[in-house]
């Protein structure tokens, strides 16, 4: 077991899980995973993207569900930043699994999109790239200084259609309607131990306790503001049920709305964990992914 996992969470994916696939999971969060990266399509091309990379003499390997998306094995984030395409917006790094709730949200042109917890921009700019640049999108952060980044990150992507509001989205005002919604909820990080890694808070259960309160408030109000008929992508970086498929059990009866099942070719690509609720995703945390949920939800 990874020094940095206590054995309070190591039982608790037990008694989730069963002692087999916990095992799992454990064996994931060992894993130093390569440099990921997708080009940004508002700025470039992959085809591109491949040429100028064998030009720099960086190797590189296709994702098979994403084709703007690439794994480096050799170069290390360091070595890519260095990069002209880095500094130029031409790529953004981004692991793997943060890539799937965007392509589940299928961002279209004309319309109208909150990104309710956007910093540093990941997802945001993935979202407007996927819309060929024209959807209108809103991009909430808190946080004064991760919005300052994530305005800088839009700008470097070439990311025009982005609003940025420097605000709460629990606090939003009720005026405001989406046609889609992407809330990548603040969580325990329990999917991944990178992030204890490079200095993040550890997972504790107070931390879980208080990632579900976010979570539940956050995902009521958006809720709130999805126009009916309309769908929305609920994800985290966590792989405990509490944080997921529990929260859901509890919020959506009661706003009237429902999960709709993931359908999407990577599902047969990419490493699964069992869920509680048939038709969310859970990834299991491997040498090229992190642990992550993702459910798709229509109002």
């Amino acid at each position: 077991m990874p020094a940095q996992v206590p054995e309070f969470l190591k039982n608790m994916l037990d008694a989730q899980y069963g002692a087999e696939t916990a095992a799992r999971i454990m064996d994931g969060y060992g894993k130093r995973r390569p440099a990921t990266l997708r080009a940004n399509t508002l700025k470039t091309d992959a085809a591109s993207l491949r040429r100028r990379l064998d030009e720099a003499g960086i190797g590189w390997r296709e994702v098979p569900w994403y084709p703007d998306a690439l794994i480096l094995d050799e170069a290390r984030e360091p070595e890519v930043r260095a990069l002209a395409l880095y500094t130029d917006g031409e790529i953004y790094l981004q692991s793997l699994s943060s890539m799937i709730p965007p392509l589940i949200l299928e961002p279209s042109a004309g319309e109208c999109i909150l990104d309710m917890a956007a910093a540093p921009g990941g997802k945001t700019t993935q979202m407007a790239a996927l819309s060929g640049g024209a959807a209108q999108i809103t991009a909430c952060e808190k946080n004064y200084a991760r919005a300052q980044r994530l305005r800088f990150n839009l700008e470097r992507q070439g990311a025009a259609r982005v609003v940025v509001m420097n605000e709460d989205a629990r606090k939003l005002d009720p005026f405001f309607a989406f046609d889609k919604i992407l809330l990548d909820a603040p969580c325990s990080g329990s999917g991944t131990v990178s992030t204890w890694r490079d200095g993040g808070e550890p997972v504790s259960r107070e931390l879980i306790a208080r990632s579900v309160r976010t979570q539940e408030a956050m995902l009521r109000k958006a809720l709130a503001l999805l126009k009916p008929g309309c769908v929305m992508v609920y994800s985290t970086c966590s792989v405990l049920e509490a944080e997921n498929e529990g929260l859901l059990k509890r919020v959506l009866p009661g706003a009237k709305a429902r999960v709709v099942p993931i359908d999407h070719p990577m599902l047969g690509e990419i490493p699964l964990l069992p869920v509680s609720i048939p038709g969310t995703v859970c990834v299991c945390p491997t040498e090229l992914y992190e642990g992550f949920f993702v459910a798709k939800i229509q109002k």
